[in-house]
């Protein structure tokens, strides 16, 4: 039997939310193939919502969130994985159905794990985490659509988010000439060291009812606004460009019209990493530990305690996202 540890738990009881850490034991972790030893996780969006009374993620308290976690395995009832594998797991029902990474010890399906890559410490890959991910997946998507460097600029919009500062130096990292899209002019240095080459204003980007199409400007994009931007995004996307989509932020009505995709053969790519098949993950974190892995990925990130992410979340759904928040819990 394991030793007592400690986890983040929300909770709801009597009317009234909870948060805290609390010591747990083995017979409070749910049921799974693989117990691990989580060595680190990551704040997302999501994680953020799961951890607010009125964020409609957790559908049952108490609970434990964090849909991201790495660490090693210490029992396994699957043959594909032995103790002592090195493994992270995002996505799926982690941290929103099935208790998640925040946790110094975390029990999961086999079918969610992905062995660590060479070239990638598990550090490395809570860094980059969900957002990591969803990033790459983006990319990839786009280079599979025929948008590379010599199509012109790619843009990047919410670049001071977790996937957009992830997207921006990947992008940057492969050749593209990367424009970057805040209204936080404080981060404009951080990004043009991540590798933009030019900061976009938010004014820039407002959409002329009048034009539904502007000028080509772009040959693809990394959306993860939504909303009035990206419509506007597609309007300024040149002649068989993409756009990856991945979030809401900014809404999740699109007020566009068809004019970009039949006039210009703008492809509008949806991104989802929660469902995300494992040949796909597989294939993608292989390029995350290698030709995808930003050369500053070191200082892309804060590291915080179980302690902390309290704070950490409040400042994330107050748009104060810096980067990556990396939760240390060996």
């Amino acid at each position: 039997m394991l030793q007592p540890f400690q986890a983040l738990v929300v909770d709801k009881a009597d009317g009234e939310f909870r948060i805290g850490v609390r010591t747990r034991t083995e017979g409070d972790l749910p049921e799974g193939d693989l117990l691990i030893q989580v060595a680190y996780s990551s704040l997302n969006y999501k994680d953020a919502l799961a951890c607010v009374p009125d964020g409609n993620i957790v559908k049952r308290y108490p609970f434990v969130p964090g849909i991201d976690l790495a660490g090693i395995v210490v029992e396994s009832r699957d043959d594909r994985f032995e103790n002592g594998d090195e493994v992270l797991v995002t996505g799926y029902e982690l941290g929103v159905a099935h208790e998640g990474g925040f946790s110094q010890y975390a029990r999961v399906p086999a079918a969610w794990a992905v062995k660590l890559p060479d070239g990638l410490s598990l550090k490395e890959a809570m860094i980059y985490g969900t957002a990591g991910f969803t990033a790459a997946l983006s990319v990839n998507e786009l280079r599979h659509s025929g948008v590379t460097p010599e199509r012109g600029p790619v843009l990047v919009t919410g670049a001071t988010g977790g996937v957009g500062s992830m997207a921006v130096a990947m992008l940057a990292k492969l050749g593209y000439e990367v424009e970057a899209v805040t209204g936080k002019l404080d981060m404009r240095g951080e990004l043009l060291r991540l590798g933009a080459a030019r900061i976009v204003e938010r004014s820039e980007l407002v959409p002329d009812p009048s034009r539904p199409l502007g000028k080509q400007r772009w040959g693809g994009a990394v959306d993860c606004v939504g909303g009035d931007l990206l419509a506007a995004v597609l309007g300024g996307i040149r002649y068989g460009g993409a756009v990856a989509a991945s979030g809401l932020a900014g809404g999740s009505g699109l007020p566009a019209t068809v004019f970009p995709f039949i006039l210009r053969g703008v492809r509008l790519i949806g991104i989802d990493s929660v469902l995300a098949p494992m040949d796909v993950r597989l294939e993608t974190w292989m390029r995350l530990a290698s030709e995808f892995k930003p050369d500053r990925l070191d200082a892309m990130y804060t590291e915080i305690s179980l302690e902390q992410v309290p704070e950490c979340v409040s400042a994330m759904l107050a748009g104060q996202s810096r980067g990556r928040w990396l939760v240390k819990l060996a």
